[in-house]
């Protein structure tokens, strides 16, 4: 991680460098600057994306997110002051500048992009919203929670898609509402709700907090996708752009770090074929046809293996 931190740092650092003399259209970037700190809001604690650990220090994707920021505009990863927020309140705070960023596993939408006033930046991962059951239900798909209670958190896209996919299905159910994602949690595991739906991501996390985890699951249908991504001011163009570079050299980095196997090719001249091939054939003359134990080239191979299944075909026919 320390090494995606420097290549955000110097990527997003050159693009400032390069850019200091364009004018800036908000003041974000100065204000951090001058404070020599990040303010990120994120969750109250989705194992994976950011939750605090035993000294009370935030882990996950959205926490490194945030660090890797910091690192980015202040050259230290450290200089975060992390600000947790329910869904009812995390863009209120950024709206009226209470956080810097946020990175809290929010889905990017339409309406939000037009009714919000902030900016969505560059997908970080894609989830779908998903339902976990008790073991001993019998639940195995959605159309099973007909009657269910639900318990889901207030504020949110999967409030809206719960009730636009029961109804679209006609089934019934009770949704019971909670602000906030640890409640909602505590109620599920006392027995209170036959069914608790977020992010599928965000549930088998939470599972891993019960009592019993063996006892729960998460169902393999989900009803929604759910792009995730920071969120910053609208009208702070410059800002945003940093948000936004500080992802894409974190893939970048991460490319660096694990390039991709090489693909696979055909055995240099001089050299044994691999175990299990065959050599192929010296021809007899240029220009005459090589006499091989298997095809040489990929179109041979293709072609080979079309005869082949022309022929399993017939044999089948008949």
């Amino acid at each position: 991680m320390k090494a995606w931190f420097i290549a955000a740092a110097l990527a997003v650092l050159g693009s400032l460098g390069a850019h200091a003399q364009a004018p800036a259209s908000g003041q974000t970037l100065a204000t951090v600057k001058a404070r020599g700190l990040l303010v990120c809001g994120v969750s109250q604690g989705f194992a994976g994306f950011s939750v605090p650990d035993s000294r009370g220090e935030f882990r996950g994707l959205d926490a490194d997110y945030c660090r890797a920021v910091a690192a980015a505009v202040l050259g230290d990863p450290a200089k975060v002051r992390f600000v947790p927020l329910t869904a009812q309140a995390r863009f209120t705070a950024l709206q009226t500048g209470e956080i810097d960023v946020l990175f809290r596993n929010s889905t990017q939408t339409f309406l939000r992009d037009a009714s919000l006033g902030l900016n969505q930046g560059p997908v970080n991962f894609y989830d779908g919203q998903g339902f976990a059951v008790r073991r001993d239900s019998n639940v195995k798909r959605v159309a099973d929670l007909d009657g269910a209670t639900v318990c889901v958190a207030q504020g949110t896209t999967h409030e809206l898609n719960l009730g636009d996919t029961f109804r679209a299905r006609r089934l019934r159910f009770s949704p019971v509402v909670f602000e906030r994602v640890d409640t909602m949690y505590d109620a599920f595991f006392a027995g209170r709700c036959d069914a608790m739906t977020q992010d599928a991501s965000a549930l088998a996390g939470a599972l891993t907090v019960a009592r019993d985890p063996s006892a729960y699951a998460v169902l393999e249908e989900t009803i929604s996708k759910e792009p995730l991504g920071p969120f910053t001011r609208n009208g702070d163009d410059q800002w945003s752009n940093v948000v936004a570079w500080v992802h894409y050299a974190l893939v970048e980095a991460r490319s660096w770090a694990s390039p991709p196997p090489m693909p696979r090719s055909a055995p240099r001249a001089g050299k044994p074929p691999p175990s299990g091939c065959s050599a192929p054939a010296a021809s007899s003359a240029p220009g005459s046809a090589s006499t091989t134990a298997g095809p040489s080239t990929p179109y041979a191979r293709s072609a080979i293996m079309g005869r082949r299944s022309s022929a399993t075909s017939a044999k089948a026919a008949r």
